[in-house]
């Protein structure tokens, strides 16, 4: 294996364990089963999911065949990786659909055609009860209180079920069942997957390589999460991916260039470094021509605060007046009432280029009108 090879397959890996063995795998000359599990309990990949992806991605370049794991069966259980409380239970509608969506997002990183999807009641749904036995004998209560989540709540005397405990073991398992050869993950994940290597010795399988990638922080210098709604969606609208890449700052350039672009250094320039990110991102999802007319569009609203070419035409409501945050939450694609209610407040919204900060407004003054709601979102009543 040429050393640039394994230099792309190890990019920005913070843990290859243990040393040596991803060579001693290389060496075995055939195509190696490369792992990664989906949270399928949101449907939004975001561009930190795409960091271990880019590497399944380099994986597949050199030959070897990315497996995506749905928890269809875990999620059940309820992984908390870190949070105070389980993640929803979905109904199993949700988690095809969830899975389904997942697979057309990652597809703009990983080779479609190379990518096996795994849904793991295809095994844990056949388990009997001696063979849960049988694994849960593998590893010790300790052990399991030793992963950073469970020996936090633990200390605080925080509720833990047994089922949480089990997840470990359960997510171990699906390395067992498809008999992989390489994991991946953030460095959250080590714990979980370093059990994998453990549950795989006891069942007389050659143990996975484990690799894991650094967690992205966002424009927030906090992680991405859907609940926050700090991330850029792999399959978000090309304006947004654009203008929300230009909200990060300056000092978390090195990081998303070294991570999303795998370039060692940004321009000097932080404005063109933005730039370029924000080209390349939406380049990868949707094609040169989509870049270049989300550039234009941010330069036009953004930069020159005008509004844009194409503004979407809304239909007034009946009635004499107009409940302002219910129309932004329903037209304009703020989250939540009270979100709209806080942009208005804080100046966000304006009306034919007048802030306003009335919650209701009569309907005559707004026919025709250009409402702008934040820097991105506009629309015209009619």
């Amino acid at each position: 294996m040429p050393g640039a090879v394994l230099t792309d397959l190890t990019r920005n890996a913070v843990d290859v364990l243990p040393e040596g063995e991803l060579a001693r795998k290389l060496a075995l000359d055939r195509p190696l089963r490369v792992k990664l599990g989906i949270d399928v309990t949101s449907p939004d990949v975001t561009l930190g999911h795409g960091v271990p992806l880019q590497r399944m991605a380099a994986f597949q370049r050199a030959g070897h065949t990315g497996v995506l794991i749905v928890g269809d069966y875990t999620t059940r259980i309820g992984d908390p990786s870190g949070r105070s409380a389980t993640r929803p239970i979905l109904s199993e509608e949700e988690i095809d659909e969830n899975a389904r969506r997942y697979f057309e997002s990652a597809s703009t990183i990983i080779d479609p055609e190379r990518t096996e999807v795994r849904f793991n009641s295809e095994w844990l749904g056949k388990l009997d009860y001696a063979e849960i036995i049988r694994i849960t004998r593998t590893a010790t209560v300790a052990r399991l209180l030793e992963r950073d989540d469970f020996a936090k709540r633990f200390a605080a005397k925080s509720p833990i079920s047994v089922s949480e405990l089990l997840y470990p073991l359960m997510q171990a398992y699906d390395s067992v069942a498809i008999e992989a050869d390489v994991e991946l993950g953030g460095t959250d994940q080590l714990y979980n997957l370093l059990m994998g290597r453990s549950l795989m010795e006891a069942y007389g399988l050659d143990p996975q390589v484990v690799l894991t990638v650094e967690l992205m922080l966002s424009w927030d210098e906090t992680l991405m999460s859907a609940s926050k709604r700090n991330y850029i969606g792999l399959r978000e609208a090309s304006e947004e991916q654009f203008g929300k890449a230009m909200r990060i700052p300056d000092s978390l350039l090195p990081q998303w260039y070294r991570l999303v672009m795998e370039v060692d250094e940004p321009p000097a320039d932080p404005l063109e470094a933005k730039l370029e990110l924000a080209r390349f991102i939406v380049r990868r999802s949707h094609g040169e021509e989509a870049a270049a007319r989300a550039e234009e569009h941010f330069t036009r609203v953004v930069r020159r605060h005008e509004a844009p070419e194409d503004v979407p035409e809304v239909p007034l409501p009946e009635g004499e007046t107009v409940h302002l945050p219910a129309l932004l939450v329903e037209h304009l694609g703020v989250p939540s009432t009270s979100e709209a209610r806080r942009l208005i407040a804080q100046g966000g919204l304006k009306v034919d280029g007048e802030a306003t900060e009335e919650l209701d407004l009569p309907r005559e003054r707004l026919r025709g009108a250009l409402v702008k709601a934040g820097k991105r979102r506009f629309c015209r009543f009619v």
